[in-house]
């Protein structure tokens, strides 16, 4: 009996150990008959199809992601990062030395945890094994949009897809058809999308060219798997992310799975079987039977990425999160979550916190040098602090019932009351021995902008956007509790900082103009605008830059004075002497801090500039006699510290440094650049850095699953407070907390968390809800140099040059290298060698460019498949053609439109509403003013903020037609578009690119064409700091219809007027059905545009 129990026990505890160890948050599975692979904590792991523990095949520090099984099984290929660059791999499906297939582009954008998604992502074998489909966007100029490659399954140059874009794809059985995913915005995290971009599954043949489209539903269907007569797919349309099943003879589809929670996420076909991730498990789906079963899963490694580890909290100082000691002896920061203090020079560096899964932030130094205020979410809400500078005493908490987002805390000069804003929009202080908290202001347009206190500590100064949105300066007095305006109601302003003595208030105010003149048009813009002003702050305080007027002194006759210093001051001269000769130090006599005396009448007409540029200010401090601040203009953009001596009436020029801070006793100052902090002697002109604080004892062992957990739920409450629909657009957002950090004890990686919070905050249904960043392991990125041509393998081994894009070489973002003066190379010329390495020793010509972007190499070239007759040239490489391939697709398009139109018509390309796209509008808009009419091109503008300069330019009309002497040709005034206009937009024209046609529409400028946008409007601002870097944008910034009515495009995105279906097999063969739509509509309209006038008669004037 008693071995049977035993038996038992053993039995029970060894389930529950097994149930403790299973497996979650594997991702991007594949499944062969034998065998699963999928991705765990940023490498490849296998497991037998029954389930089990797992077995590693890869330990790369980069991701290792997307297996697919060959069909045979016996093959793995796949995504990883070995070499620098995400590339195509593969290995023996047991594991075994991977062998790169691809060599491509070097993109900045190029991270598992980045909205757009890896680079280079394999999508599927083709049956007969002989390579695979992966997913490229070496050559767009759109993040959205990538193009499918054909690598072969030994290497060699790949070869293009005839699409000009694609996603997901899946071969039929014989290799004829393929379907496919046009879009790929699979690692959005908006889920439940219903815009512009929603995607369909179709069916290309290849035979025909044809391609159709067999869901035609305004949900996302995605991850098609072809299987015999059926094509599996997920789509949302019922809300949670299902598998469905297209029967191909009868075209009917049905649900496969009916999961409510969790969506099916990245399912793969293998031979006989589909598998998915579900709520971190992995699922086999038989496509007989239609049953999934879950794959009992666990790891035994040592989770090496996940464990607790020293790093250096210096690198993870959150950005102007420091303060310097009173007399400067101590610097304090908050990194990595905690609360340091670093010594000057010699000392200990302090961890006062030491508190894994807490984020401390926001730390200022007490005057009286005691304690050390700061923002902390120990309670799991923000609350504020104090604790003693040494960290002996546990701290002490000011505030409870935290509800929203708090901002940086300014101490008292007394050392006993702070002053905080927050989210809410509410300025308030604290009395850190009652505890009290008082409101100071209640915004209603934005936050506040910082505050300082009088040197009494009787009065606040403040910023606040007033009900004009325009920010202005206010007094508020902490006796009367009422807050005064100090600054007018027509210029803007900011700061607020108290001279020491209480005389003055010294703020930056956008108070001076003059206008720079544009060179595209007669038009102005103003920028250097702002300068340091004060006020006096009593009637009766004359200003110091006031006239002076020099006067003789009279000397007066003391050859019969006697002595007068009183004998109480002879004995205190007597002490002195003693104490000097003795090496003691006199007590310092207590400071007495004079009442700072405000007359609030007339204070707005005492208001003086200092004599400085006009520029950018900002950062003022003031100390005696002199004023401390940072500047910059557009001469000189880098930020500038400087002193303005106002005894002197001079500006000096400190240096160039990022930030800096006074210590109270305005002995001392803080200089930081480029992560590096100095501390120094209050400096009255040029001052260094030469001498550094050592930030190199910060070290830290950071647990990172605390940490982990304490982003998770910090992530979830800002999105609380910050979103723009308190409402949170129906979601029960404490649910959905709940919901998704079941998955929080399986994070063994940092990409982990990103998926984890892009789910969370997906459930909001929005755009521009961006997760990302973070203490992520890093490979070392290669550039590969590039040519700026399509090459081609040639059948004697060399490789042919069949394409040079012709670049503008003047501008390092187009340099096409082969065009480059000097260089002597043709279209149709073969590459014999690179470096003196022939080309017939590779597969692939771009192995002997890696690492060659930026510098020089030496081409050996010839006009046939031959060294011999062959010259060397030297070429630059470039590491980016992208550009290079959208100035010639813009070229052609411009060419083809002047054609068709006989160079009546104008084109423009806006590929995104920044500065960039700015550039190509102004660059193409003011040459074809002369056009009868223009066609404006907004597909796949990635978005910005732009689209009103260019909407209103639009917008113009003329109101005089000028005709100089002698001159023929008449021009509008204001110069102007004059006639009709059409605009182009697709699916991909996103963001502030979403807006424009928005515009162009209600404007009422012509008609639109193309395909309904993506929907994505709702702005966002920087990420507010996380503990380990990472980045979270919030979706704070909505606009309803002027109607009142309803929240335009977001969701849903802005229709055509026309629709018109760009085939993207027809676009790769040159087509562009829409521009011609738009060709045909503008012409049309031509037929009724009105020529402008001739001139009239010229008066007659007797």
């Amino acid at each position: 009996m008693l071995r049977i129990l035993f038996l038992f026990v053993i039995l029970l505890v060894g389930n529950q150990a097994n149930t403790q160890t299973e497996a979650r948050l594997l991702r991007f599975p594949t499944v062969s008959k034998e065998a699963i692979v999928f991705s765990y904590a940023g490498d490849l792991y296998s497991v037998a199809r029954s389930g089990g523990t797992a077995r590693k095949l890869t330990t790369d520090v980069g991701n290792e992601l997307f297996a697919r099984f060959s069909p045979d099984g016996k093959m793995l290929a796949f995504t990883g990062q070995y070499d620098g660059n995400t590339e195509v791999y593969k290995m023996p499906a047991a594991g075994g030395v991977p062998v790169r297939l691809t060599y491509s582009a070097t993109l900045g954008r190029d991270d598992l945890g980045d909205r757009m998604g890896p680079n280079n992502i394999v999508m599927t074998w083709k049956n007969d094994n002989s390579g695979v489909v992966y997913r490229s966007r070496k050559t767009s100029f759109n993040d959205f949009k990538g193009q499918l490659y054909f690598a072969g399954v030994n290497g060699g140059m790949s070869t293009e897809m005839p699409f000009s874009v694609g996603g997901f794809c899946s071969y039929s059985p014989d290799n004829t058809k393929l379907a496919m995913n046009q879009i790929f915005r699979e690692f959005r995290t908006w889920k439940y999308y219903k815009g512009g971009m929603a995607d369909d599954i179709y069916i290309y043949d290849f035979a025909t060219g044809q391609m159709e489209n067999i869901t035609n539903n305004d949900a996302q269907d995605i991850f098609p798997m072809w299987y015999g007569n059926k094509i599996y797919f997920c789509s949302d349309r019922d809300r949670t992310m299902n598998i469905f099943v297209y029967d191909i003879p009868s075209k009917q589809i049905s649900k496969v799975t009916n999961y409510t929670e969790y969506d099916v996420k990245f399912p793969s076909l293998g031979a006989d079987a589909i598998v998915y991730e579900n709520g971190g498990f992995i699922y086999v789906l038989d496509p007989k039977t239609g049953n999934s079963t879950k794959v009992t899963i666990s790891i035994a490694d040592d989770g090496a990425i996940g464990r607790n580890e020293l790093v250096d909290a210096s690198t993870f100082i959150e950005g102007g999160d420091y303060d310097l000691g009173p007399d400067g002896n101590r610097l304090t920061v908050t990194a990595r979550g905690d609360l340091w203090t670093i010594p000057a020079k010699d000392g200990i560096t302090r961890n006062l916190s030491k508190t894994p899964g807490v984020h401390e932030r926001s730390v200022a130094w007490s005057p009286d040098g005691k304690y050390l205020a700061y923002i902390s979410d120990a309670t799991g809400e923000d609350e504020i602090y104090i604790r003693t500078q040494d960290g002996v005493e546990a701290p002490v908490q000011l505030t409870v019932n935290g509800d929203t987002y708090k901002y940086y805390v300014t101490w008292s000069p007394d050392s006993k009351k702070l002053v905080w804003s927050d989210k809410k929009l509410r300025l308030q202080y604290v009395d850190i021995t009652s505890k009290q908290v008082t409101l100071v202001d209640q915004a209603k347009t934005w936050e506040h902008g910082g505050a300082n206190w009088s040197p009494d500590s009787k009065w606040i100064a403040y910023t606040r956007s007033d009900d004009d949105f325009r920010g202005k300066v206010f007094l508020y007095s902490l006796d009367s509790k009422k807050s005064t305006l100090v600054t007018d109601n027509w210029y803007e302003a900011s700061g607020g900082v108290f001279s020491p003595d209480g005389k003055y208030l010294f703020f930056v105010s956008d108070r001076d103009f003059s206008p720079t003149y544009s060179r595209t048009e007669w038009n102005h813009s103003y920028a250097d605008m702002s300068k340091v002003y004060f006020v006096t702050l009593a009637k009766s305080t004359t200003s110091p830059l006031a006239p002076k007027n020099d006067e003789v002194l009279v000397k007066v006759d003391t050859s019969a004075a006697v002595s007068t210093t009183p004998a109480s001051a002879k004995e205190k001269n007597a002490k002195k002497k003693e104490a000097e000769a003795s090496g003691k130090d006199m007590p310092t006599p207590a400071a007495k801090t004079a009442m700072t005396v405000i007359d609030l009448e007339g204070i707005q007409d005492r208001v003086v500039a200092l004599p400085v540029s006009a520029g950018n200010y900002f950062g003022i401090t003031a100390v005696e006699d002199a004023v401390y601040y940072l500047a910059s203009s557009t001469k000189s953009p880098r930020a500038v510290l400087k002193v303005y001596n106002l005894k002197d009436k001079k500006e000096t020029e400190i240096g160039e440094f990022n930030s800096y801070v006074i210590s109270a006793n305005l002995k001392k100052m803080m200089l930081s650049k480029d992560g590096a902090f100095a501390i120094i002697d209050l400096p009255k002109d040029k001052a260094n850095m030469d001498k550094k604080v050592d930030m190199s004892n910060m070290k830290l062992t950071v647990d990172r699953k605390k940490e982990w957990v304490q982003i998770y739920n910090e992530s979830w409450r800002q999105m609380r407070d910050f979103f723009y629909d308190p409402g949170m657009h129906g979601v029960d957002w404490a649910a959905m907390k709940k919901k998704y950090e079941v998955l929080l004890p399986y994070v063994n990686h940092r990409q982990d968390l990103t998926y984890i919070i892009g789910e969370l905050i997906g459930e909001l249904s929005v755009g521009h809800a961006y997760v990302g960043g973070g203490d992520v392991p890093k490979t070392e990125r290669i550039p590969l140099g590039l040519l700026g041509a399509k090459v081609s393998r040639d059948a004697s081994g060399y490789f042919r040059i069949d394409k040079i894009l012709k670049g503008e070489n003047w501008s390092s973002s187009t340099r096409s290298p082969l065009t480059e003066v000097g260089v002597n190379v043709n279209t149709g010329d073969y590459i014999i060698e690179v470096n003196g390495v022939s080309t017939q020793s590779v597969n692939d010509v771009y192995e002997l460019l890696v690492n060659t972007a930026g510098k020089t190499v030496e081409l050996t070239v010839n006009s046939k498949a031959d060294k011999a007759g062959s010259r060397k040239v030297l070429v630059v490489p470039t590491g980016d053609e992208a550009d290079l391939y959208y100035l010639d697709w813009v070229r052609k398009n411009v060419e083809y439109v002047n054609t068709k139109t006989n160079g009546q018509v104008g084109y423009i390309h806006i590929p995104d509403m920044g500065s960039g796209g700015l550039n190509e509008f102004v660059k193409y808009y003011y040459p074809q003013l002369q056009k009868k009419a223009l066609i404006i091109d907004d597909r796949g503008n990635g978005g910005g903020n732009v689209s009103p300069h260019i909407a209103e330019r639009l917008n113009r009309k003329p109101v005089f037609i000028d005709m100089p002497r002698n001159v023929t040709l008449p021009n509008t005034d204001p110069e102007s578009a004059y006639g009709p206009k059409v605009l182009l937009m697709d699916q991909y024209s996103a963001s502030d690119g979403d807006i424009f046609p928005y515009r162009f529409r209600s404007l009422g400028l012509g008609k639109i064409v193309g395909r309904r946008s993506w929907g994505g409007v709702v702005g966002i601002r920087g990420s507010l700091p996380f503990v380990d870097g990472g980045i979270l944008n919030r979706p704070e910034f909505a606009n309803y219809d002027i109607e009142g009515k309803t929240w335009p495009i977001e969701g849903y995105g802005v229709d055509p007027d026309i629709e018109v279906y760009n085939n993207p097999a027809d676009e790769y063969k040159g087509k562009d059905d829409q521009l011609d739509k738009a060709l045909e509509v503008i012409l049309e309209e031509l037929k009724n545009r009105k020529e402008l006038p001739a001139p009239p008669p010229y008066p007659k004037r007797n």
